[in-house]
């Protein structure tokens, strides 16, 4: 697939169907699981070992390539049949159903803020991070300005969207994890004495805020609303696959977007299936598992990887990270929390 870049405005192809669907919660929530195998470190068994992956939506496509190449590299490799079981839904909803009893050995989501919920619940142990090949985080995307056709409004930049009579469609991030990115990333735009006008400016010319990800994008795309949708660079590039013309800007600075992955602890001591979900964990730091991420519009972690995919992902020079900002319990406190920045930025609308 050829994809071009004219005047700030990357366009490729995508499925206009699919792509209002991507928010959408695919939740196969697999019951019986019972991590059923002996002799897991010993290699060789005969008997089948079963794990559950418990993942955000986006990714299904990229899992659906990984998982048989992981069973089998594990069997190649121990002589064990694996059987790698996936759910797929919101990552806060998955986090949720981790703590409610979905019995997952590993939870893949779409922020750290959400492991961390499974840390506090006592299910994943502290310090996942440094137990985790780059820090726990698999893969990367940044947020980008989806503009109507030709962007009539001419939008090249995060200062763009402060214009006034702009309309701007983002969902809340009080009750989405995907919109406290989009918020992180206007917050970044500007140097930090200047954030809190920016900020305030933007969502001013936000007239409506809806509940997640999938509603704004019905929002922009079948009720027609707003001048420029904030979203995922993932989401877009996994659309451009599926057939309709779009265009969107990638601004510089941006927000990096890492989505961690975590073994849960509790459950994999539990179910006897520690070594193969480390197992699987560390496979996707492969070229082979960081490849299929990126064919689909993940930005690769594994650097050969990205300089084989620099052509699909434009390089952002500023790039804004959660650690720059504190860490997510400090952006949490700050930002997002009852009372907090953007709870007042909303008093004064």
């Amino acid at each position: 697939m050829e994809v071009t870049k004219t005047g700030g405005i990357r366009r490729l192809p995508v499925s206009m169907g699919r792509w209002l669907g991507m928010g959408s919660l695919i939740f196969g929530l697999l019951l019986g699981l019972s991590g059923c195998v002996s002799g897991m470190g010993s290699g060789g068994s005969g008997e089948e070992v079963a794990i559950l992956l418990a993942s955000f939506a986006v990714t299904r496509d990229a899992y659906r390539k990984i998982v048989p190449a992981f069973e089998a590299h594990w069997l190649a490799k121990t002589g064990q049949r694996v059987r790698v079981e996936s759910s797929y839904g919101g990552s806060a909803t998955q986090s949720r159903a981790v703590i409610d009893g979905l019995d997952a050995d590993v939870v893949a989501l779409a922020l750290a803020l959400d492991v961390e919920r499974l840390v506090a619940a006592g299910l994943i142990q502290p310090g996942w991070e440094a137990r985790t090949p780059n820090q726990g985080i698999v893969t990367r995307s940044v947020a980008v300005i989806v503009t109507r056709e030709g962007n009539p409004q001419g939008i090249r930049s995060w200062q763009d969207l402060a214009r006034p009579g702009l309309q701007v469609v983002t969902a809340n991030p009080k009750t989405s994890g995907g919109a406290r990115w989009n918020f992180l990333a206007l917050w970044s735009a500007v140097p930090e004495p200047q954030a809190l006008a920016f900020t305030t400016q933007v969502y001013k010319n936000v007239r409506i805020l809806p509940r997640d990800s999938r509603e704004a994008t019905d929002v922009f795309f079948q009720k027609g609303q707003g001048d420029a949708l904030i979203t995922y660079e993932h989401e877009v590039i996994l659309a451009g696959l599926r057939g309709q013309s779009l265009s969107y800007v990638v601004p510089d600075p941006n927000i990096s977007i890492d989505n961690p992955v975590a073994v849960v602890d509790a459950n994999v001591d539990r179910k006897g299936t520690r070594a193969v979900a480390e197992a699987f964990v560390d496979y996707l730091f492969t070229p082979e598992a960081q490849r299929a991420f990126a064919e689909v519009g993940f930005r690769p972690v594994e650097p050969t990887v990205a300089q084989e995919f620099a052509w699909r992902y434009p390089p952002v020079e500023k790039r804004v990270t959660v650690a720059d900002l504190g860490g997510w319990e400090v952006v949490q406190n700050r930002f997002f929390a009852d009372g907090a920045l953007f709870d007042r930025i909303q008093a004064q609308l």
